[in-house]
C-alpha cells in the first residue's frame, strides 16, 4: 500500500506540475473560454484511455505503473475542480451560453476521448 501512495504522489506532482506548464504556456488564451483547462482535460482523458487500453490487454492494472500513470500522473495532470471554478465563473459573468458550451463540449469530448485512446492503445 505504501508503494501505490508513494507512485500517486510522485505521478500526481508530475501530472499537476504539466498542468501548471500548459496553462502557463498556453498558446490559445481567451477570457471568455477557459482553453487551457479545457486542452488539459481532453489530453489527459486521452491519455488515460491510452494508458486503460494498454493494461487491459496486457490484464495488469493491479501494477504500480498502472496506479502511477492513471491514478498518480492523469488524475493530478486532468482537473475537475478548475473546471467547475471556471463554470462558476462564466455562470457569474452572465455567460450562461458558453458556460453550456463548455461543460457539454468537455464531457462528450472527454468520454470520447478515453474511449478513443482505449480502442487506439488495444
Amino acid at each position: 500500500m505504501l508503494k501505490e501512495i508513494i507512485a500517486v504522489f510522485i505521478g500526481g506532482g508530475i501530472g499537476s506540475s504539466l498542468r501548471y506548464l500548459i496553462s502557463k504556456f498556453s498558446f490559445i488564451t481567451s477570457a471568455s473560454f477557459p482553453y487551457s483547462t479545457f486542452i488539459t482535460n481532453i489530453i489527459g482523458c486521452f491519455i488515460l484511455g491510452l494508458t486503460l487500453g494498454y493494461f487491459l490487454k496486457s490484464n495488469n492494472q493491479n501494477s504500480l505503473i498502472f496506479t502511477f500513470l492513471t491514478i498518480g500522473i492523469c488524475g493530478g495532470f486532468t482537473t475537475f475542480s478548475t473546471f467547475s471554478s471556471e463554470g462558476l465563473t462564466l455562470i457569474n459573468n452572465g455567460n450562461y451560453s458558453t458556460f453550456l458550451i463548455y461543460t457539454l463540449v468537455s464531457v462528450i469530448l472527454g468520454v470520447m476521448a478515453v474511449y478513443l485512446g482505449a480502442v487506439l492503445s488495444k
